[in-house]
């Protein structure tokens, strides 16, 4: 428990007191975001505020966990924790070229459609295959080949390559999703926060009752479940230092290179907590940005009718006539009301598992 509250601790100090400085860097340079010209006219005004300050929550997250590792923690850096790392920072690279590419040419698209999804590529591709090895000494690996929910679900096995597979589709959807949600002044940051700070409490759980150390009823099957709610307790902290500066109204974006890293970081934890369903429900708020905007798509294209005044899904809201911080508190709601809904699922499990519920 001391590691994870280190970890938290170190990655929300780091984040608080790095993130001025790249305000004052990326201000200087003229790292400031370009605003889409369709969106709501409010934010115009936003209009050269620093972006990329996803460095910020990449660095104090790699801070905090390898620290937490160097001072407190008993145990070596693990193989499931270094993967999911590696596969936050992969995509937070993937999120900075794009992030560059937009200020250097001064428009709001940075990455074509293309080499953004070769990126993700790259990076799930590396993740689902390095996933599959290091196996412990029960056999256990970083990643199942079976689909979960709250633990492995037997009955639908992908084999080896159908997980790779799986893991593409996974990484892709999650950092797309989160880059979707990243419209409105800590949103995303938020957002993302309870997601993790719902993971600390999973993986916790799962480490209190790994299989290995207590063979009980509803017991878990888990690789490096303490070492994985440390890297979560990581990126909450540095997602809460950033937020402090990325609250309305806001003083830096995180950009791509943030939104791209943390849906690639809940993409990798609900693969080694074997918990690929339940992040549906705990990231519901994701979910929905990401499906108001194919929804939309799929109607214009069907009936050149528009079923949102804009997507995502919160610029209707704003177009609307409500407040941009009405927006993002009730959308803050929605996204605590999802975690609370998935981890209750969670326990329910878990007491059924046991036989107490």
């Amino acid at each position: 428990m001391t590691s994870i509250l280190v970890a938290a601790a170190i990655a929300l100090a780091v984040s608080i007191l790095f993130t001025p400085y790249l305000i004052r860097v990326f201000a200087r340079q003229g790292f400031g975001q370009e605003i889409r010209v369709e969106g709501p006219q409010s934010h115009q005004s936003k209009r050269g505020t620093p972006t990329m300050g996803g460095v910020a929550i990449l660095i104090a997250t790699l801070v905090g966990y390898f620290m937490t590792h160097l001072t407190v923690s008993e145990h070596r850096p693990s193989a499931s924790g270094l993967l999911v790392l590696a596969l936050m920072a992969t995509l937070g690279v993937v999120g900075f070229l794009d992030d560059f590419i937009k200020i250097r040419r001064q428009r709001n698209l940075g990455l074509n459609k293309t080499s953004k999804l070769v990126g993700q590529l790259v990076a799930a591709l590396l993740f689902g295959i390095l996933a599959m090895q290091f196996a412990d000494d029960r056999g256990l690996t970083p990643a199942s080949s079976n689909l979960s929910f709250v633990r492995d679900m037997a009955v639908v096995s992908f084999g080896a390559v159908g997980f790779v597979i799986f893991a593409y589709f996974a990484v892709t959807a999650w950092s797309n999703a989160v880059n979707l949600t990243d419209g409105l002044d800590g949103l995303a940051g938020g957002s993302a926060a309870m997601v993790l700070g719902t993971y600390v409490i999973i993986s916790f759980w799962q480490f209190r009752y790994d299989c290995a150390e207590n063979l009980v009823r509803g017991c878990y099957d888990v690789r490096d479940p303490l070492d994985v709610a440390v890297v979560a307790a990581a990126a909450m902290g540095a997602c809460v230092g950033f937020l402090w500066w990325n609250a309305a109204p806001a003083k830096i974006f995180m950009g791509d290179t943030g939104s791209l890293a943390l849906g690639g970081l809940l993409a990798g934890l609900c693969m080694v907590t074997r918990t690929e369903l339940l992040l549906v429900i705990l990231g519901g708020l994701f979910v929905v940005e990401a499906l108001s905007v194919s929804l939309q798509v799929a109607v214009f294209r069907t009936s050149r009718r528009r079923l949102f005044r804009m997507a995502p899904f919160h610029h209707h809201f704003e177009l609307a006539g409500w407040a941009e911080t009405t927006v993002i508190i009730r959308f803050w709601l929605l996204a605590a009301i999802c975690c609370a809904l998935g981890l209750g699922i969670f326990y329910s499990e878990w007491l059924n598992a046991t036989g107490a519920g």
